[in-house]
């Protein structure tokens, strides 16, 4: 195949997303609330854009993918529950957030959550620093999907295309802030779900239809056309609402809660949540759709290959050179808009929270991103495990340790240093033990159980402290 029009097609759509970032620069001040939060200025369109393409990343193109192509039809759970325990996040928790944010001046997660807490140097270090760990891995997770793609299409090192990524997300970051994030995220999002909806058609006519894809899985394995995965040990009911709680645990996620913090106004935040419900469903279908046709269609990667590399490898199939390169520059897109969330995010951490001296140097914020990526690249470079893999449990990580103080924080309950830090490491601890001790993740989800701990943990210290003794 000749690779000149896919190379053509997708440096041509890696130079836009570079001169969107770039022309956003235009429009900020020099500021570290600009460049963490774009003054407060996002309209919701851009906000509900960026979020969805932020959240659904290389997970969608790589990982959901291959999890269809594994598991089947019964697939589904993990895009729809995902999507609603986001959905019922965005509804319940974002607008207070923002609300709460703005009047406290609170310019990052970490300082939202500790926010007239006595102690709170305490509580912003530690959050900081665990999202520097997990969200570091996650973002390098990113860079390893990337570098996936451009390995099946063009044959390059692993190390070229992460290395390419980095670049990328530092050019327009380093001179834009999350402005640049979030402007180049939303064009991102809308090539995500063009090329996914377009290889999704073709895939669906190659395999003759609905009804003779939905013949073909059966003929291969019966439990790929069961809406019920098979040995779950504690039945269906638990099983879609541990997807929904994974979901929910975006409220622990600091890439795109700084979205919410960011939005113009809290009124708007309802028309935000519905772009991001709606973007969410859509590339979760398409990723489902095309795991199955790729099952069906390349069924020699169950046995030889690697199903996270379905997409690129059905694309090289079934499309003209030309469309190969809109779909590795939708699933860089996807990459690239996750990463640059979340480096951003690691390095507010670090420069704000970790390091508070200098949280009003600018030009500290924008070395911060710089070490930053370095780091994220090092832990890309030597990554061995599955972009999904990485993936999940850097969510739900976040989401355990993170997302039960986020929720007492913005429904205005009080709580203690020393509670505070103690549901932290009790969700995070719980997740360890619920993946690497327990091993039940494969039938349910680490973050029902660890924001569980978090929040029983927030219960039972309320019952040994007074309200008065707690600072608000």
């Amino acid at each position: 195949m000749n690779q000149t029009p896919i190379a053509v097609t997708f440096i041509v759509f890696l130079l836009l997303f570079i001169l969107v970032g770039i022309y956003s620069a235009t429009r900020a001040s020099n500021t570290t609330t600009d460049y963490l939060l774009a003054s407060r200025n996002v309209n919701p369109w851009l906000t509900g854009l960026s979020a969805m393409a932020t959240q659904n990343s290389g997970l969608v193109f790589t990982g959901e993918v291959a999890f269809a192509y594994h598991k089947g039809i019964s697939a589904i759970w993990l895009g729809l529950g995902w999507a609603l325990g986001t959905y019922i996040a965005w509804w319940f928790i974002f607008k207070p957030l923002r609300q709460i944010s703005e009047a406290a001046s609170c310019e990052t997660f970490c300082s939202f959550l500790a926010h007239k807490i006595e102690g709170e140097r305490w509580i912003s270090a530690i959050s900081g620093l665990i999202i520097i760990v997990f969200l570091g891995s996650y973002a390098a997770a990113q860079l390893v999907a990337g570098s996936k793609a451009l390995n099946a299409v063009f044959g390059w090192n692993y190390n070229l295309g992460a290395i390419a990524g980095a670049a990328i997300v530092l050019i327009y970051c380093f001179s834009g802030g999350i402005r640049a994030s979030i402007w180049t995220d939303a064009v991102q999002g809308i090539i995500m779900m063009g090329s996914l909806l377009l290889l999704l058609a073709v895939g669906a006519i190659a395999s003759g239809g609905i009804g003779e894809l939905w013949g073909s899985l059966e003929a291969i394995d019966p439990a790929l056309v069961n809406l019920t995965p098979p040995n779950l040990r504690f039945g269906l009911l638990p099983f879609i609402l541990g997807w929904i709680a994974v979901g929910f645990g975006v409220v622990g996620q600091p890439h795109i809660v700084a979205r919410g913090m960011a939005i113009d106004s809290p009124q708007r935040m309802s028309l935000a949540r519905d772009i991001n419900f709606i973007g969410t469903v859509l590339v979760s279908s398409c990723a489902l759709g095309i795991g199955l046709s790729a099952r069906v269609l390349l069924p020699e990667l169950m046995a030889s290959g690697d199903p996270e590399l379905a997409l690129p490898y059905l694309s090289l199939e079934l499309l003209p050179v030309v469309l190969v390169g809109l779909m590795l520059a939708g699933l860089f897109a996807a990459t690239i808009s996750t990463a640059d969330s979340q480096i951003l995010s690691c390095s507010a951490a670090l420069t704000q929270d970790i390091f508070p001296q200098l949280a009003q140097s600018y030009q500290f914020a924008k070395l911060g991103t710089v070490g930053v990526t370095a780091i994220v690249l090092g832990i890309a470079l030597t990554a061995s495990d599955s972009v999904f893999t990485l993936v999940l449990f850097s969510w739900s990580a976040l989401a355990s340790a993170l997302g039960p103080l986020a929720l007492v924080r913005a429904w205005g309950k009080s709580v203690s240093m020393p509670v505070a830090v103690a549901m932290m490491l009790a969700g995070i601890a719980t997740a360890f033990t619920w993946k690497f001790g327990l091993h039940w993740s494969e039938v349910q989800g680490e973050v029902l159980p660890g924001m569980a701990a978090g929040i029983l943990v927030f219960a039972v210290g309320r019952l040994f402290e007074n309200e008065e003794d707690v600072n608000c």
